[in-house]
């Protein structure tokens, strides 16, 4: 990107294979680095709040990053889904998957996303966002097919709203980037109380 929004003033890493992440921050004009952690994210536990699971997931993804890489700041981040109390993950096949959308259907859902932050000098920040997402009632064979064109596979809760899954979301309330995975106005706000960033082109 020739006139970027924002620029690194440090060496910034993405813990997080994520492609829609990964856009988010190309799209603002960041030079950034994907370095993921293999296998880091942890299960929810009993009765756990889903947001401090949603933070420690995120916590999770990124300390061995940054341990890995001192004098940078690595940011990572776990998106899940909550209906009720329940942490859904993603679908392990596609009888799960329309389990789950056949039960988020014509209700309304919570999207938390947690974010953690290590800053180049070993500081850590950490947030949980919520996002409410309200879902229409298609008809089964609607789902169906959704499931067929292979998007709900990798996706918490079976759905994506930046992709075709967008059919099936009346509403949201909150932030519509938390939904696809990554808080940007939260991130960018503590990445440049910082300094971590700073706006145009150094």
């Amino acid at each position: 990107m020739s006139h970027p929004v924002y620029t690194a003033t440090v060496p910034l890493i993405l813990a997080s294979g994520s492609p829609r992440r990964r856009d988010f921050f190309s799209d603002l004009g960041l030079a950034f680095r994907v370095i993921t952690a293999p296998d880091a994210e942890p299960a929810p536990e009993s009765g756990e709040d889903p947001s401090d699971y949603a933070r420690r997931a995120a916590h999770a993804k990124t300390m061995p990053v940054a341990m890995d890489n001192p004098g940078c700041c690595t940011v990572g981040a776990d998106t899940i889904v909550v209906l009720g109390n329940e942490i859904m993950g993603k679908p392990m096949d596609d009888t799960h998957a329309l389990d789950m959308l056949s039960r988020l259907a014509g209700a309304t859902h919570e999207v938390i996303t947690g974010v953690c932050i290590v800053l180049p000098d070993g500081r850590s920040v950490s947030f949980a966002v919520s996002t409410a997402v309200t879902m229409i009632r298609p008809p089964l064979e609607a789902l169906i097919a959704y499931i067929r064109t292979g998007e709900p596979t990798d996706k918490a809760g079976a759905y994506a709203i930046q992709g075709i899954g967008s059919f099936l979301v009346e509403r949201i309330d909150g932030s519509w980037s938390n939904v696809v995975g990554l808080p940007v106005t939260n991130v960018l706000e503590v990445l440049s109380e910082m300094s971590v960033i700073v706006p145009g082109q150094v």
